[in-house]
């Protein structure tokens, strides 16, 4: 019985009865399967080229071919990935500028695709988690509610100021802080 999808394995001294395949079919094929899952930037297709040893100029061929169609295009890719990573995860301008560049995408088109994200909305999204989150942190000491709080803000990417600014508001909007501890939390602010 012969497997089915494989050729059948050459015996000694007879050819392959297959010819070797085209390096750009071949990174064409790679590139298509990929992009297939999610969309890829330039750079992540060009590593998985090169880290399935397709020679660079069928490479360059393949990949100058799919941007001229439309198939690449990182501008969209950011633009994207900052509108639903945003969104989506509540990400902060800092993480998503660097999440962006470890996917290959040029500073240009980072910061290009995060002039998108209005400051007020992305104040209005960390007050949104800052609001999820303070319920659950009723009981605890204060310095333990703002360390949690500041520090969940600040892994998500938002600026400094701006945190300390909103979980002091939130803080003080629940009646949750003295007038002692509002000065500490000025005094955060002001570093």
């Amino acid at each position: 019985m012969a497997s089915r999808g494989r050729a059948p394995e050459p015996t000694p001294g007879q050819q392959s009865p297959l010819p070797p395949a085209d390096p750009e079919s071949v990174a064409r094929n790679i590139c298509l399967r990929l992009l297939a899952l999610q969309p890829r930037t330039r750079a992540e297709l060009a590593a998985a080229l090169a880290e399935r040893d397709v020679p660079a100029e069928a490479a360059e061929a393949v990949l100058e071919r799919f941007d001229e169609v439309g198939l690449i295009d990182d501008t969209a890719f950011a633009d994207a990935w900052v509108e639903t990573r945003h969104r989506g995860r509540g990400l902060g301008r800092q993480v998503l500028a660097q999440e962006l560049r470890r996917r290959g995408v040029d500073n240009e088109v980072v910061e290009g695709a995060l002039e998108q994200l209005d400051p007020k909305t992305e104040e209005a999204t960390a007050r949104a988690l800052v609001a999820r989150r303070l319920p659950a942190s009723r009981g605890l000491p204060t310095a333990n509610r703002v360390r949690r709080l500041v520090g969940m803000l600040a892994r998500k990417g938002y600026p400094a100021g701006m945190v300390v600014r909103i979980v002091r508001q939130a803080l003080a909007e629940e009646g949750a802080v003295t007038g002692g501890e509002l000065d500490a939390l000025d005094a955060m602010e002001e570093e």
